[in-house]
Parts: structure tokens; C-alpha cells; sequence
């Protein structure tokens, strides 16, 4: 998942200034991209304008530094629906980001299509956790270091049920999720969804 994925989500919603999208990716989306700098955002920025992504105004402002405000242009919603609603491939790890950051822009979607990626998200998941789940976890050592197989055998024990413990509770709200979804009204509100899902 690229970094423009996300900024151009961001735009679809309002227009922003580098800082505003830098300030997003620090806060609401934290959990969709580690440390991005800002120079990587001005620097996708500049990309997306050359490929006529978004466009920019100058807002002139006395005593300080101009502020260029991005608004994402017609050919630029046409490349994040692309991908927001193109197919999807989950990566090998659920905790990796590019689910995430599909369904942070849920509201660019119908509800049949946020349903869509979730079956495939919660198929890919489900077949890895019979695929992993029990599998043989003792591992051959031959080497001539000092190595306490016990320990070892310890913290790859500790992490293999964590492991397990965090995709079952991810499938757990995933499911959640989509049962809501399946049983909410055709229109139904913010409030009439939240309490849908406070009641599963």
C-alpha cells in the first residue's frame, strides 16, 4: 500500500495542506503508516500533482510562510476509488495495513462493497488459522553458540498464543462488523449503526 493511497483518501474528504496530512498520519492515521516524514509528504504531493492527482492554491499569509492547500482533481478520485474498491489481495500478516486503511475510507464505498472485502479479509484469515493454528512449532538447532532451547521454546510459545489470541479477537469484531452490517436497515443512520454494534 502506497502512501498516496492514503493522502489521496485524506483529499476525497476535504482539501488539506501538507501539514494537515502530515498531522493525520500522526494522529487519526497512526496506525496505517509508521513515521512518515514530512518531506515523504510534500514529496508525494509533488508526484500526485505531475501525474494531475491534485492541484494546489497559495494561501498568502503575512509574516509567515505561504500555505499551499491540496485539493485532490477529478482524475484523482477516479485512481483512489480504483483502488479503494479494486481488488484486494490481503498481505501475509493481518496486522499489516492495507485492510485498514481500505476501511478507514468506508464511506467511499457502498455497503456492498465494504461487505466484499470484508468476506475476503475474514476468508483469508479463517483459512490461515487452520493452515497455522496447530502446525509443528519445534524448530532443528545445530549450532555451537551458547543456546537455552528451553527459553527459546518459552518466548515462541508466548508469542504463538498471543498470536493466536489477537487474530481470534480480530475475527471476533471483524464478524461483528459484518453482522451489523448484514442486519442494519438500507439508510440507516450513525446512530442507529453505533447502536447495532453496541447491541452485538
Amino acid at each position: 500500500m502506497k502512501l498516496e493511497s492514503i493522502l489521496l483518501g485524506v483529499l476525497a474528504r476535504h482539501p488539506s495542506t501538507g501539514y494537515d496530512l502530515k498531522k493525520y498520519l500522526d494522529n487519526h492515521g497512526r496506525f496505517l503508516r509508521s513515521n512518515t516524514q514530512m518531506s515523504q509528504v510534500y514529496r508525494s504531493l509533488g508526484k500526485m500533482e505531475s501525474s494531475g492527482w491534485v492541484t494546489h492554491t497559495v494561501q498568502q499569509r503575512p509574516g509567515a510562510t505561504d500555505a499551499k492547500t491540496y485539493r485532490i482533481t477529478d482524475e484523482g478520485m477516479t485512481v483512489f476509488l480504483d483502488w479503494l474498491t479494486g481488488p484486494y489481495s490481503p498481505p501475509t500478516r493481518f496486522q499489516d495495513p492495507d485492510f485498514s486503511a481500505r476501511i478507514t475510507f468506508a464511506g467511499f464505498m457502498t455497503r456492498e462493497q465494504l461487505l466484499r472485502l470484508i468476506d475476503i479479509e475474514l476468508t483469508t484469515r479463517r483459512e490461515e488459522v487452520a493452515r497455522h493454528r496447530f502446525r509443528d512449532r519445534r524448530q532443528a538447532v545445530d549450532t555451537s553458540a551458547p543456546f537455552d532451547e528451553d527459553l527459546a521454546t518459552l518466548v515462541g510459545e508466548w508469542a504463538h498464543e498471543g498470536g493466536a489470541r489477537a487474530i481470534d479477537a480480530y475475527l471476533e469484531r471483524l464478524e461483528m462488523l459484518r453482522r451489523v452490517l448484514l442486519d442494519a436497515p438500507e439508510g440507516a443512520g450513525a446512530r442507529e449503526l453505533l447502536s447495532l454494534l453496541d447491541a452485538h
